[in-house]
């Protein structure tokens, strides 16, 4: 699996990338060390040099800049908790599976969760100008398409089930968003938490 080429046929051609993804034998530890813990690196690097070098802008109030201490806590908790939170997913996915008249199998629901995340990870790099991070939301709504149309090919339930399994998954995605967000808050952030934003959630 080449990186660089999941990454870009992913996102420029879901479907077709799709159908290549579902019939490859990989592993969790494979998506998870060649794929998703390189790719996660993206947005907590670019987060940690945006809010201690670039730092936020408030009009006429100035700009403020994190401590490094402080940005450097967050970007590896932002990290670790942004791929246990992929995992979380995948789980949650999977065990809702037969519900929705699909198998189990751990292996396809993280290729579900990885792989449709893929955007978020590569737009990351906003996270260097903090001002662009509002642009996140655009790559969020695309990552979601990519997991519509994961849970189609891969897990495949009855047509009158995607809808529904789709609704069931992003709910999930919101509250491991949340969570993921609210921890790193409280450790990180402390007294800050309010300048907590998209780049240090799920």
């Amino acid at each position: 699996m080449n990186l660089v080429e999941r990454a870009k046929s992913i996102i420029l051609a879901p479907a077709k990338e799709w159908d290549v993804i579902k019939g490859e034998n990989l592993t969790i530890v494979d998506m998870f060390t060649k794929y998703a813990m390189i790719l996660a690196a993206i947005p907590a690097v670019a987060g940690f040099i945006g809010y201690v070098v670039i730092g936020m802008s408030f009009g006429g109030f100035g700009t403020f800049r994190w401590p490094v201490g402080t940005a450097l806590v967050w970007a590896i908790l932002s990290y670790v908790l942004s791929l246990g939170g992929v995992f979380l997913l995948a789980f949650i996915i999977d065990t809702l599976a037969p519900t929705f008249g699909c198998g189990k199998d751990l292996v396809a629901a993280v290729k579900i969760a990885v792989f449709s995340y893929t955007p978020i990870w590569v737009a990351g790099i906003l996270g260097i100008i903090p001002a662009l991070s509002i642009l996140m939301l655009v790559a969020s709504i695309y990552s979601l398409y990519l997991m519509y149309m994961g849970l189609q090919k891969i897990k495949a339930p009855a047509g009158d089930k995607l809808m529904p399994y789709f609704a069931v998954s992003i709910v999930a995605l919101i509250v491991i968003y949340w969570l993921v967000g609210f921890i790193v808050s409280r450790i990180a952030l402390g007294s800050m938490s309010g300048l907590a934003g998209g780049l240090g959630g799920f």
